[in-house]
């Protein structure tokens, strides 16, 4: 098999195991839709998973040194400000990116 058709033929499996396990739970959890369980889990799991995500990507921030991770504090606050501005998470986490590359990139700040 040549290198590129192994290549698509591995992303292709790989995308559909992909598909198929996201799908598996929407079908096989579809009768437990109203469960206790499963409310408190659609209800706090986001939350709690972007949480751990935004720790994770601050946890190496120097506060001591310059630019004192302003980049990265300026662009959490315009996330959350546009986040709860607009509800749509795609947006703000867009323009948070955008604004964090272009602070980095542009040396406004260091």
């Amino acid at each position: 098999m040549s290198g590129p058709l192994y290549l698509l033929l591995a992303i292709a499996v790989m995308a559909a195991a992909t598909f198929a396990t996201r799908a598996a739970s929407f079908l096989l959890l579809r009768s437990h839709s109203r469960h206790p369980l499963v409310l408190h889990l659609g209800r706090y799991l986001p939350p709690a998973a972007m949480t751990l995500l935004v720790m994770y990507s601050l946890k190496d921030v120097s506060v001591l040194e310059p630019p004192y991770g302003l980049p990265h504090w300026l662009a959490s606050a315009a996330t959350a400000a546009i986040h709860l501005w607009r509800r749509n998470a795609l947006l703000s986490i867009a323009a948070g990116t955008g604004l964090f590359m272009w602070l980095q990139q542009s040396g406004i700040l260091g």
